[in-house]
């Protein structure tokens, strides 16, 4: 009997899956892995929220494995050493697992292909996995990724993708092959209490019900606060559970202008990736330096515990975090207006907002994450650095009547239309017949501190 060993790291899904579908077409058993890497959890990226979702996409996995007569093997300790381990317990002739971008995910196919040649067997990198377009397959002259996104996507827009791959029929696993338990969602602790149900079935029914009834007013609607009109597939995509190969596939036979628009959100995640896969480092550091001198001291401290706990006195910003903190996710325009109120207005570094994104985002990836911050905060690929995004005015803008605040602060729920944006011009009882603070400061004094920390004018 032939056997390959398929290593399930964020692609953890059976449909449209190419090391799946080798392993398959190329032995005659197949031995589908996870392993839960304690590394990840010294490095901090086991969050309760995506623990919480892993489980429901480890289960879901398993279910859609069983339905094709195999099963998920589920290991715990180091990716190397357990899959090493099943290579020899079966005496597999290849390993096949997705490409991925990190520092983290180079480092880890590097060790394995190095521990598997030792024992005479073939390790085998698939691209187009994770993203749509593999990072590389693009890239301008003289360089080895595009730092700009409209270039990027004028070439990644005519790049042919792959066709989507069919799951296979029928599995078979070696017997005797050992597996630990999964833990389900319900034992873990301090997960968000309106986080969403994890999955391969429930990203795809997503993705169904999105391309059938929604994707048509995306264009106009993607912006809508308190309307809730985007795809929300975000956790699916971070976790494999969706192909974003089949999204862009099933996105543009629909056609139209909000399948365009969906299909240029795509390309933004592709392009995070490929600049991350590029240069790894700016996962934490400045990808363009502008030698910023970040607010620090008690403070600092004390603005940035309450922005975390959506206590800034700026309506739209408390309600984007309290969104996250309640789903573990936020609305994306939430993510821009929050990101911006900490790293321009309250001078905070970014890093800090980042983190705490990551601690409980579900679609928390470090590709996505890092690199958005780091265009809101003007360190990144952004070519107008000094961009402010005023929370009123943005407030007032994508949330025009106040339904998003009043949904997400209920102290301001008596507050009538976009009055509910600046309660601070409230006078007498009014102003003192709802428990909300003080904002932290004035937007011009927040303005001119990072004018002067910057130089700009």
């Amino acid at each position: 009997m032939t056997v390959s060993v398929v290593l399930y790291t964020s692609d953890l899904r059976v449909h449209d899956h190419p090391p799946l579908r080798a392993a398959h077409e190329g032995a005659q058993e197949v031995v589908p892995v996870f392993v839960r890497d304690r590394a990840v959890d010294r490095a901090g990226f086991a969050a309760p929220n995506r623990l919480a979702f892993l489980a429901d996409c480890l289960s879901d996995l398993d279910r859609g494995l069983k339905d094709r007569g195999g099963r998920l093997v589920v290991r715990e300790g180091d990716t190397v050493a357990e899959v090493r381990s099943l290579v020899r317990q079966t005496e597999a002739d290849e390993v096949h697992m997705a490409a991925g971008v990190t520092g983290f995910a180079g480092a880890r196919e590097a060790r394995l292909r190095k521990a598997l040649e030792e024992d005479g067997c073939r390790l085998y990198v698939h691209d187009g996995v994770v993203t749509a377009v593999p990072p590389g397959d693009v890239t301008p002259y003289g360089s080895d990724h595009f730092a700009v996104f409209t270039p990027y996507y004028k070439r990644w827009a005519d790049e042919p993708l792959r066709t989507p791959l069919a799951a296979p029929r029928a599995l078979h696993v070696p017997s005797g092959v050992r597996s630990e338990r999964m833990p389900p969602r319900s034992v873990i602790a301090d997960v968000s209490p309106g986080l969403a149900a994890g999955g391969e079935s429930e990203g795809r029914k997503r993705l169904a019900s999105w391309l059938s009834d929604h994707i048509d007013a995306y264009e106009d609607r993607h912006d809508d606060l308190a309307g809730d009109a985007t795809s929300r597939l975000s956790p699916y995509l971070h976790f494999g559970a969706v192909s974003a190969v089949e999204a862009v596939h099933r996105a543009r036979k629909r056609g139209g202008a909000g399948a365009e628009a969906f299909v240029r959100q795509l390309c933004w995640r592709d392009f995070h990736h490929q600049v991350l896969a590029a240069r790894p480092r700016a996962a934490g550091a400045d990808y363009r330096p502008r030698h910023d001198r970040w607010r620090r001291g008690a403070g600092a401290d004390a603005d940035l515990a309450a922005w975390r706990e959506g206590r800034t006195g700026y309506p739209v910003v408390d309600a984007a975090m309290r969104q996250l903190a309640h789903e573990g996710w936020m609305h994306n325009r939430g993510r821009l207006i929050a990101a911006s109120f900490l790293a321009k207005t309250l001078y905070i570094d970014w890093r800090e907002g980042a983190r705490h994104f990551l601690d409980l985002l579900v679609d928390g990836d470090v590709a996505n994450n890092q690199l958005n911050w780091q265009w809101v905060a003007g360190t990144g690929t952004d070519t107008r650095p000094n961009r402010v995004l005023n929370p009123v005015l943005q407030g007032k803008r994508y949330d025009p009547d106040g339904s998003y605040v009043r949904r997400w602060v209920p102290e301001l729920a008596g507050l009538e239309g976009p009055a509910v944006h600046e309660p601070w011009r409230l006078t007498g009882l009014d102003r003192a017949s709802f428990n909300y603070p003080e904002p932290l400061l004035e937007l011009s004094e927040g303005l001119a501190r990072f004018r002067d920390a910057r130089g700009t004018a």
